[in-house]
């Protein structure tokens, strides 16, 4: 039997830079998951991630990632995409580094 679909968003990274980024409902990438389009049908998802793949040129490896709806946008579910939206854990580089000179 296979499983019931569950809320995805897509996300891939940035050809250029290697940071993780999220597919937009409008078709643009940002950095932030919370800005990130819920998908919650699975044609639909299949759909958009063709579309994301599409733009191969600024990006590498778009793939479907479980999610959920949060207060501030898609949250995950998953360690895997949590570890993947903070940043390397090395705190010189990327989003830490950058929160932590604010």
């Amino acid at each position: 039997m296979a499983r019931p679909f569950t809320p995805k968003v897509i996300t891939a990274n940035d050809l250029l830079e290697g940071d993780v980024i999220y597919f937009k409902a409008d078709g643009t990438w940002t950095r932030h998951m919370g800005e990130a389009e819920l998908i919650v049908d699975e044609a639909e998802a299949q759909l958009r991630l063709l579309e994301a793949e599409k733009q191969a040129l600024t990006t590498v490896g778009a793939y479907l990632a479980d999610a959920k709806a949060g207060p501030n946008g898609p949250e995950p579910t998953h360690f895997r995409e949590e570890f993947r939206r903070k940043g390397p854990s090395n705190y010189q580089h990327g989003k830490q580094e950058a929160l932590a000179n604010v």
